[in-house]
């Protein structure tokens, strides 16, 4: 077994709501450009935290149980895996004590930070009092999360029902839409993802999602992609092709329209502007509901809205979420207005651990930090600097094609040639090695595996900000 080495840096070290750093001072983006020319390796922000130590199985041990007793399905990052044993806020930590800034947030879902004191306070006591009952039964946890949650969000969507994943609040939501509307076709975007339950990976729109099982009811339409798509940022073109599909593909009548404002697996791309009003307008003419998916989007990422559809001026008949809502809790939500909501009651639903009291209590905190904390501001400050630092780079660096997303939701697609733009492959796997040797974790998707997503822990600073970009210019300068 390995252990945490004997010397550990000394870090800065302030109390847990220092760590945020919300107002650093940048630093001067030339100079960090030129000195990665010149081959300095940057160095990461001062934390000074020294994680407990470690004495459980090193990563070889750990890949030998995972290759016997887990799915061969599981595939991990890098071509030598990291052991990661502790966190805290936008830091990891690996099995010999080495810190990682975590620029994935466990894919876009420990918003508050990693083991932030209040969340797990909760956690904890809500586990000592009561760890499971049943909804049969009163309990305060789940009904004060609910009202908190509803008064998050916009005109009648006020009646929730709590689930344990993403996928299950999207099945939920696409079963009530077709109840409610008594119809049967609902249409989603191609290069979506919602999904890999039966419902949802009908919806769900990439290949490398889908089984071949029976999938039926949805109709794809073209994807308002402002950098690959046919036209542009135009919104409103794009929008002309769900009208076609509602009237050469449907009865004229559709159960509900279901998107993301920034599609997460997809890339980091969000949706056109002039997109969604414009799609809202024809599915509720064709006596639709308008689902909002904001597993990934919600929850303050986007920074100037704590939800991705208000980026939009829409108000959808029904949302779902689930990844930040708990900061790392198996925790989802469907959220309604108390007419859809009312479908339901036809027949018996029932999910034995939706709105357990520990889930709960963990979302209500999550709540609770991050409107404390002023997260959805940091997210908002801080994911613009970043933007704009990862626009220089890609004035520097050839193989960046594009840059996008809002708030701390971004990605950096690279291709080998601008102009085609033919998806560089190997090279971000080249890059992402790297960058892991330096010390920075960053996730990666899109269609052809080319785009960095960029999804951090919303208490990310602008020292860290600085570090990442300045971490994938030196390894993008060592291709």
């Amino acid at each position: 077994m390995q252990r945490i080495a004997a010397r550990q840096a000394s870090w800065e070290f302030r109390k847990f709501r220092g760590l945020r750093r919300l107002y650093s001072p940048a630093k001067n983006t030339g100079a960090c450009l030129a000195g990665n020319d010149a081959g300095i390796i940057p160095d990461m922000p001062p934390f000074d935290y020294t994680p407990p130590r470690y004495t459980g199985p090193d990563a070889d041990e750990i890949m030998r149980k995972r290759r016997e007793f887990l799915s061969p399905s599981m595939f991990c990052f890098y071509k030598k895996p990291v052991n990661i044993v502790h966190g805290r806020m936008q830091y990891l930590f690996d099995d010999n004590g080495r810190r990682y800034l975590d620029a994935f947030g466990g894919i876009a879902t420990v918003n508050c930070g990693h083991c932030h004191p209040d969340v797990v306070k909760a956690i904890v006591d809500q586990t000592k009092s009561l760890q499971h009952s049943t909804i049969l039964y009163l309990n305060h946890a789940i009904a004060d999360f609910a009202e908190a949650l509803a008064s998050k969000l916009p005109g009648d969507l006020k009646v929730v029902f709590f689930t344990n994943s993403g996928t299950e609040a999207n099945e939920l939501a696409m079963m009530m839409a077709r109840l409610y509307t008594d119809c049967h076709d609902i249409i989603s975007l191609r290069n979506a993802y919602h999904g890999n339950a039966s419902g949802t990976m009908a919806a769900t729109a990439q290949c490398s999602w889908k089984f071949n099982v029976v999938q039926s009811g949805v109709h794809h339409a073209l994807n308002p992609d402002p950098y690959r798509g046919l036209f542009g940022a135009d919104g409103e073109k794009y929008a002309h092709d769900v009208q076609d599909l509602i009237q050469f593909g449907t009865s004229g009548h559709v159960a509900a329209f279901i998107s993301e404002a920034i599609q997460g697996v997809g890339g980091i791309i969000e949706l056109a502007p002039g997109y969604l009003p414009a799609v809202y307008n024809s599915i509720r003419k064709a006596g639709g509901l308008c689902i909002a998916d904001e597993v990934q989007s919600g929850f303050a990422r986007s920074g100037s809205h704590f939800w991705g559809f208000e980026a939009h001026g829409v108000v959808p008949d029904i949302v779902t979420m689930a990844k930040g809502i708990g900061n790392g809790i198996p925790l989802g939500a469907v959220v309604t207005t108390p007419k859809v909501a009312e479908v339901l009651t036809r027949r018996c639903y029932f999910n034995t651990f939706g709105g357990n009291p520990v889930s709960t209590a963990a979302g209500h905190a999550v709540l609770k930090v991050i409107e404390r904390e002023k997260l959805q501001e940091n997210a908002h400050v801080v994911g613009s600097y970043l933007k704009e630092r990862l626009n220089d780079l890609k004035s520097k660096h050839e193989i960046i094609g594009d840059v996008r997303g809002r708030g701390l939701m971004l990605g950096v697609e690279l291709v080998t040639d601008r102009h085609l733009k033919t998806p560089a492959k190997v090279e971000i796997l080249q890059v992402m090695e790297q960058m892991k040797d330096m010390g920075l974790l960053v996730g990666k998707g899109g269609f052809y595996g080319n785009v960095f997503r960029i999804t951090p822990p919303l208490c990310f600073s602008k020292e860290d900000a600085d570090f990442l970009v300045d971490v994938m210019d030196y390894a993008m300068t060592k291709l």
